[in-house]
This record gives C-alpha cells, structure tokens and sequence, in this order.
C-alpha cells in the first residue's frame, strides 16, 4: 500500500524535483474544506499508480516558500511534475476521473 508522501520546502528539491518518475504535489491546508474532499481520491490514485506515480502533499501554510514558487494562489492546486518540471495542474476539487486523465497522458 502506497503513502502520501509529505512533502515541505527542506524536502521539495530531494521528494519532487529529483523524483525518478512524475509525481503530483497537492498544495493543500488543514482549514480548505475542498482539499479534505481531494484527499481520499488521492489515497487511492497512490495505490492504484504505486511504482509509476509518486504522491506527495504539500501544507501551504507551513511551507509558503515552495508554494510562493509555484505561484499558488488557490487550494487545492496539484501540480504534477515530470523531470523536475511542471507539466500539468489541477485547481480545485475534481472528479478522480479528471485526475486519472491528466496522469495517463503524462506515464503512458
């Protein structure tokens, strides 16, 4: 069973950027009632993409660095990475089928 990993603005460079295969960072935080609807699609895109797809959450209130960066401005916002770069995002809650989508065209 695949985690979420956690990911802050000490590990964002070793976690994300560095990652051997693309990986989608949620920008999230504790008081965004949408976000705590994402987190069970999330939970299960980790497992169902477990090898292929790295899953990480990132706390916009404790590390405004990364998310400052990245030009976050909106929660939830998942960006997905690939090769150290961004090459996809997601604002606000959707479907597990738009998430699912948006992950198969950039592991196929």
């Amino acid at each position: 069973m695949s985690e979420l990993v956690e990911v802050n603005d000490s590990n964002f460079e070793n976690e994300v950027l560095k990652c051997d295969k693309p990986c989608l960072v949620d920008f999230w935080a504790e008081w965004c009632g949408p976000c705590l609807m994402v987190h069970p699609i999330l939970e299960e895109i980790a497992n169902e993409y477990e090898g292929k797809l790295k899953v990480g959450k990132l706390n916009v209130d404790q590390n405004s660095q990364t998310a400052a960066k990245y030009g976050i401005m909106s929660i939830p916002s998942l960006l997905i990475f690939n090769g150290g770069k961004v090459v996809d995002q997601i604002v606000g809650a959707v479907p597990k089928k738009q998430f699912v989508e948006r992950i198969e065209k950039i592991i196929k």
